[in-house]
C-alpha cells in the first residue's frame, strides 16, 4: 500500500502515513480505503463509535468494522484520516485550474453515501459501522502482578493479546535473538532489569521486526535511555513501561498509534 502526506494541522508537520492492512475473514488482504483530498481531523474526544469505520471486501462482498485508520503526531495531536464510504466512487484527483475537493462533512454529520448504505437515515457519521457489523468495546485489561522477570513477560504478552494480537507465544527459554514474545504480525522484547533499556536494545528488536516482517514492540520495567526513546520514534518502534502491577503505559507516539489502532 502507498504512503499518503498527512499534514498535522496542529504543528504543520508533514508526514508520510501507510493505512495499516488486516486480513478479511475470507483471507484476503483489506486497507481501509483513503478519502483522497480530505483533511486529518484532529481527535479531541474519543468514542468507541467514532473508532471504527465500515470496509468492503471485493473478494467476498463482505462488510465488516475496523479500526478507523488515525496518526500520532509527535507533536502530541492524534489525526484520523477520513475513510471513503462504502459505495462512494472514488472523487477525480484535482488540478490546478480545477475546482477544489469537497470538504468533509462535519463531525457527526452522515454523507447520503451512508444513509443510503445503512438504510436507516442514521444521524451517525458517515465512517460509523454499519448496525450489524458494530463492534462491541474492548474488555478492561485485567493486568497480573509481576513478582518474577518471568511474570513480566506473561503480562506483556496478555497485553499485546488484549491489543488483538492474539496468536502471541512466549518460549520456554528466552532465545538468544532477546525476542520474548512472537506472534502473526509481531515481535516483542521485554526488559525485566533495573536498568533503563538502551539505544542498541531498540535497533535489535526493530531488526528483528523488520526481519520477519512484523511490528516490533518493547516493554520495559525500568524505562529507556534518551537515546533508545530518540531512536524508537524515528523507527517506529512502540515503547511500553510496565509497574508491578503489571499494566503497561505507552511512552511514545507510536505506542499510541498502535492502542489507536488496536482491534
Amino acid at each position: 500500500m502507498e504512503s499518503v502526506p498527512v499534514r498535522c494541522p496542529s504543528c504543520r508537520r508533514d508526514h508520510l502515513y501507510a493505512p495499516p492492512v488486516y486480513p478479511c475473514a475470507c483471507g484476503a488482504p483489506l486497507v481501509p480505503p483513503l478519502l483522497p483530498g480530505a483533511p486529518p481531523v484532529p481527535i479531541v474526544h474519543r468514542t468507541w463509535t467514532d473508532d471504527w469505520v465500515t470496509v468492503h471486501c471485493p473478494d467476498c462482498d463482505r462488510q465488516d468494522a475496523w479500526p478507523q485508520p488515525e496518526l500520532g503526531c509527535p507533536c502530541g495531536t492524534v489525526l484520523r484520516i477520513a475513510v471513503r464510504p462504502v459505495g462512494a466512487s472514488v472523487p477525480p484527483a484535482p488540478t490546478e485550474t480545477g475546482p477544489a475537493p469537497h470538504p468533509l462533512a462535519p463531525a457527526g454529520e452522515p454523507s447520503d453515501e451512508h444513509r443510503a448504505a445503512a438504510g436507516r437515515g442514521s444521524s451517525t457519521a458517515a465512517h460509523i459501522p454499519l448496525p450489524r457489523t458494530s463492534a462491541r468495546p474492548r474488555p478492561t485489561f485485567r493486568p497480573v502482578t509481576i513478582r518474577t522477570a518471568r511474570d513480566a513477560v506473561t503480562a506483556a504478552a496478555m497485553y499485546l493479546r488484549w491489543l488483538g494480537f492474539t496468536d502471541v507465544l512466549q518460549p520456554d527459554q528466552r532465545p538468544l535473538s532477546g525476542i520474548d514474545l512472537r506472534g502473526s504480525g509481531v515481535v516483542a522484547q521485554v526488559d525485566a532489569t533495573t536498568r533503563p533499556a538502551t539505544l542498541r536494545d531498540v535497533e535489535c528488536l526493530w531488526l528483528n521486526g523488520l526481519n520477519a516482517s512484523a511490528q516490533s514492540v518493547f516493554f520495559s520495567l525500568a524505562g529507556y535511555a534518551d537515546a533508545a526513546r530518540a531512536r524508537a520514534d524515528a523507527l517506529g518502534v512502540p515503547l511500553f513501561v510496565m509497574d508491578l502491577t503489571g499494566s503497561p503505559q505507552p511512552v511514545n507516539a507510536p505506542a499510541d498509534e498502535l492502542i489507536a489502532r488496536a482491534v
